[in-house]
Parts: C-alpha cells; structure tokens; sequence
C-alpha cells in the first residue's frame, strides 16, 4: 500500500481546495490497489519550509500538487525543497499550470504531470506504479517524463469520461473545512469560445441533479457561510439553473450561494424566480470583459450588451441579489479611450462591485498562441499579466492600475459611495478619469481606513466644483453606513449642541442605547445616525438614518 499526500497550496487561508478531495474520491473509487490517502492544504503565505514540514510529517511515497496561477510562482521553490527533503517521493503535478506547460515542470522538479480530470488520471497513475495497470507514456491524462530531462517524452491526454461526479464531501472534508468558503460543481465545461480562456469550447457535461442537492444540502447545513459554484458560465442551461435556483431559495439555511454567470441569457421566467430570493442568499459574478464589440470579436466572447445590461438592471432593482461584474483591460484592438468609455458604462449601471481585472496569458489558451502575431508583450511569471499592446503602452497600464486601486479601495469595498457620487454630479470628470486621478493622487497600499478618509477627503476637496463642507457631510453619512465601532475620523467631526437630539431620536428609532460612533450631526446641521447592529445582507453596509 501507498501512502499519498494530496497538497492544495491555495492563495488564502480562508479559501479551501475542491480538487485535492474530489481527487481523494477517485482513489477511493477507480484506484485497483490500496492507498492511504492524506490530504494537507496551505496557502502561498506560508514558508515552504513549514509546508515541507507539514508534508514530511506524513512520509508519502507520492506528493501530488494541484497547480494554479495563484500559486506558480511558489511552486519550484516548493518542489526543490521537497526533494531535498524527501528525495525518494514521487512529485506529481496536475492542474491547468503543469497540465498546459508540462516540459517546464517536468525540467523543474516534477517526476510527472497529469492531465485531464484528476479524478479519473491520478488513480491510474497509482495503479501503474503498482503495476495493478500497464500504461505507456501518451496514454490518456498522462505527461509521463523523469525531472531534470528536457528529452523526457511529454504527452498530454484528453479527459476521462466521467458521468457521474465523485462526492468529495465526506466528514474528513467537513472537518478540514472549518467553516471557509466551499466550493461546489455542478457542470464541466463551459459553451463559450473566449480565447482568453482554458474553458473555451469545451464539450459540457452536467452532473445528476439529484445528487448535485445532495451536495448543496450537505453544505448547506454545514458551518461554511459561503458556496460558490465553479460552473465557468452557469446558466448556459436554463432548465438546469432554474431548478437549482428554485431549489436553493427553498431552503432554511444562511448559507450564501455564488454563482458566475452570463447576464444575456436570464429570460423572464428566471428573472421572476429570482425576485423571489431570500435578500443575501444569491450572488452573481458577471463576466461582461468589455463592451468594445471589436475586442469582444477578436476574443470570440460573445454577448448581447444590451440584453445584458437590461438584466442587470433588472436584477438590480429586485434589491435582493448581490451583483458583481467583471471588465478586462488589455483585450486586443481596446485602447485607452476604448476601454474608458466600457469602464464608465459599467460604472453607471451601479453595481455592487465592479472588478476591473487585467489580461493574463494562460498557459493553454488560444490568445496566448496568438499573443506574438497580435504584438501583445506579457510577464513571464505568472500570472502572465498584460505589459503592453500596439493598443495600450505601458504607459496606458498604469492608469488603468491607479483606477484599479482607486476602484478596489472604494466603491468595491462600499466606501465613500455617497462621496463619490456626489463628486462625479459636481466635478467635471467622469468616472474612468475620477477614479485614474484619484489612485494616482492617493495610492492605497494597506493604509488604514481613517488615513485614506483624509487623503481621499483632501484630494476630491481639490478638485473644482466641489463644495467642501457638502463633501464633508456626504463622507460622514458615508463614514456610519460603511464601518463599525469606529469613531468618526477628528476631520470629520462636528461637536454641535444638536448632538443630544440626534442621540435621544436614534435611541427611540432603534429601541437600545445609542453609541458615540453611531451618530453625527452634519455641518449642515442635519442630523444622521446608523443601526450598526444589523448590516444589509446585499450590501454589508449599515442603514443610515437622518433625523426628523
């Protein structure tokens, strides 16, 4: 008998792996010998040494490591250790790193990759080093090479045909998930033909309903507060995601269920079914990448835009789903202007969060073999991130990563949003050049919260148009909905003699005693206060109240 550990290295300590227990279903299922399987999860912020540690406490006789963008960059390092540490155990590499870039790992440290669905290729794997099972380099889910040798006979496999999912949610996997985010399947594959994407045009497959709400009510009841499904485009059938949505909003759980999907494709009959959702029991990831119908042509991303954008709103309206939407900088034939002009499109549609990410050329992917002919220039290192374009110099990168900044460390964080929407009515930006002066102005590298306030303060106060003492009273009434327990920055107080009122109505609208930092008075002699023991399910803001 073998002993194998199973190494997930996620990107934070309160994401936990899905593929390291469905691969561990797989021994238990296909694997014709016996094998003690353990499974160890890290994260990239730790020492290798302390993962070494961890890993050689069990004395495997084959590590395998689940490899990812987020955690690439780490993997040689760890790899080097572990061999000098355990120079007898086998290193096997899967995931969509080693699987699309096999000659790398197998010439850094790996004794092989895998390929195609883990579940299925890695007890083959085992059943070949028991000679249980006879398989040859080429054989299906297989990049069989000795580490070091960049002669070693690479081929990678197409996927297994699995049809029916392996249930990883044992109660090892309940312990081990202590309550962090968990992740769930119900799909493989993904329709759509991006070309930034390792899902493009791959054949897709659905998993038994019945045993996918199995599943959910399994993690339903457990202590996770968070689901997210990992289907790349979820409701491409509606059937399907009608019926799991049905079924989720049925439940007695407080349990938050995230979901990706494409806006263009809800109809009428969902979007009514939505309404009907629990407020916080659904959020919605939203890939719009761009509204630049060029980009979206060379990317082969198709989407009706306005289609999308009635849905959102729509969604929006409901004030009960959380909605948050993607755009991607960097796509071919989207300039600077460009990309300005999707940016505040999707601004204006007002949004939970709008995550303004970044071009990354994966391993595997269609743009990136195109990436030379196109004049694309990207880092070597993952996550391969986009340096330049005949479409946006490096120059053009950078104010797109001081929006970036600005955007994460405000609106996308709720902050300041009265602020901000007060200052794109009165000053003559928009809010792509709002948001690029402001992170070039006021860079936010972990600065505390009340420090930002000032400088965020400081800098929109400069600018024409804007009343300062209005924008005092909006970051105030912004202040109580977005924080907790915190006094109001010394900026920002008012120390009139209406204070007493305010405390005496917010103490009879919220039947409890009040605390200082749950009140205001405004320069403008209003009044405002907020209920901080209840935040919004939707928003995670506070309820901020101005007095009568």
């Amino acid at each position: 008998m073998s002993k194998v550990v199973l190494l997930a290295v996620n990107a934070k300590y309160v994401h936990s792996s899905l593929s390291v227990w469905v691969i561990a279903g797989g021994i238990a299922r296909f694997a014709r010998s016996q094998h003690e399987t353990i499974i160890i999860e890290a994260t990239i912020n730790q020492p290798c040494c302390g993962i070494v540690d961890s890993v050689a406490a069990s004395g495997p006789d084959v590590i395998g490591i689940s490899s990812y963008i987020w955690n690439a960059g780490m993997l040689p390092e760890l790899l080097r250790s572990l061999r000098e540490r355990l120079p007898e155990a086998l290193l096997v590499l899967g995931g969509p790193e080693a699987s699309n870039n096999a000659g790398f790992w197998l010439g850094n440290g790996a004794d092989h990759v895998l390929s195609g669905e883990g579940e299925y290729a890695f007890p083959r794997f085992l059943d070949s080093l028991s000679g249980s099972l006879q398989l040859s380099s080429g054989s299906n889910g297989f990049a069989v090479g000795i580490g070091g040798n960049s002669n070693s006979d690479v081929s990678i496999g197409g996927n297994s045909a699995l049809d029916y999912p392996v249930d990883p949610y044992t109660d090892a996997y309940f312990d081990a998930l202590n309550g962090r985010l968990a992740y769930i399947e119900a799909s493989r594959g993904c329709p759509f033909r991006c070309s930034f994407c390792l899902s493009a045009g791959s054949m897709v497959r659905y998993f038994p309903l019945e045993s996918i709400k199995e599943q959910i009510l399994k993690l339903a009841r457990s202590n996770t507060k968070t689901l997210k499904f990992v289907d790349r485009t979820f409701n491409c059938n509606k059937e399907r995601a009608f019926e799991i949505f049905e079924f989720i909003i049925d439940l007695e759980t407080s349990c938050i269920f995230h979901f990706e999907v494409a806006a263009d494709l809800f109809d009428e009959r969902i979007l009514s079914l939505l309404e009907t959702a629990p407020p916080g029991r659904i959020q919605f990831e939203i890939g719009l990448q761009s509204f630049h119908e060029p980009a979206l042509i060379a990317v082969e991303r198709k989407m009706d835009a306005e289609k999308a954008e009635r849905n959102i709103l729509a969604l929006l309206k409901m004030k009960n789903i959380h909605i948050h939407i993607d755009l991607i900088a960097g796509l071919p034939y989207e300039s600077l202007d460009c990309f300005a002009k999707s940016f505040v499109r999707a601004y204006l549609l007002n949004t939970h969060t709008l995550q303004l990410g970044f071009l990354k050329l994966l391993h595997g992917s269609e743009l990136r073999k195109q990436a030379d002919k196109l004049g694309i220039k990207y880092s070597a290192k993952p996550p391969y991130e986009i340096i330049c374009s005949p479409w946006l110099s490096a120059g053009d990168i950078q104010i797109l990563k001081n929006a970036e900044n600005a955007l994460r460390h405000t609106r996308n964080k709720g902050r300041f949003l009265t602020t901000l929407d007060y200052t794109l009515k009165v000053a003559a930006e928009n809010p792509f050049s709002l948001m690029g002066l402001l992170g070039a102005s006021v860079p936010n590298h972990a600065t505390q919260l009340e420090d930002y306030a000032v400088q965020v303060y400081d800098f929109l106060a400069s600018l024409p148009g804007v009343d300062k003492e209005r924008l005092k009273d909006c970051m105030s009434y912004d202040w109580l909905g977005m924080v907790k327990g915190k006094n109001t920055p010394a900026f920002l107080k008012n120390n009139d003699k209406n204070r007493c009122r305010v405390a005496n109505e917010a103490e009879r609208v919220l039947g409890r005693k009040i605390r200082r930092e749950e009140y205001a008075v405004l320069l403008s002699g209003k009044g405002i206060f907020a209920d901080s023991n209840n935040r919004s399910p939707v928003t995670g803001l506070h309820k901020v109240y101005y007095c009568s």
